[in-house]
């Protein structure tokens, strides 16, 4: 029994440098995409925000006077 922990040990120690190796690599895609998941979530945030300001801006209205089109359009019809 000793000798197996002795042996796994050895082993582990020899892989050390890749696993290290390998959860930095990790640990910087993990942080990667929590950065990108983080700002979708802020621009998400800002662009409603933007989008409900916007709805509550009253809005110029103009009022086109069509009398003169609809004299010429009964003209046409006599």
């Amino acid at each position: 029994m000793s000798q197996e922990k002795v042996d796994r040990y050895k082993q582990e120690k020899a892989n050390r440098k890749k696993m290290m190796k390998k959860q930095r690599m990790m640990n910087i895609v993990r942080k990667c995409l929590l950065s990108l998941v983080a700002i979708a979530l802020v621009c998400w945030l800002g662009y409603s925000a933007y989008i409900t300001h916007q709805g509550q801006v009253e809005r110029v209205v103009a009022q086109v006077n069509y009398d003169a089109v609809n004299t010429y359009l009964s003209g046409l019809a006599q």
